[in-house]
């Protein structure tokens, strides 16, 4: 077995525990959200982006990512 396969088979595997259980797809986007804004207020952490991903993992779609896949499709 190829180790890109390994790896994609995790994600899938996570993928259907984060669908079978919502909760905690709803708790570790609002942990995310909360250590990326504490990156983004203290100076020497650059983590911030982590905002993005837990807005992802909540639901939030960013109208920035629909731009992007309007663009790609083009």
């Amino acid at each position: 077995m190829k180790k890109c396969e390994r790896i994609t088979g995790v994600f899938i595997t996570y993928k259907d525990y984060l669908h079978d259980h919502p909760y905690i797809k709803m708790v570790s986007g609002i942990i995310l959200i909360i250590i990326g804004f504490v990156a983004l207020v203290t100076p020497l952490t650059p983590g911030s982006w982590l905002i993005i991903f837990g807005l992802e993992l909540i639901g939030v779609r960013l109208v920035i990512c629909n731009r992007i896949l309007n663009l790609k499709k083009k």
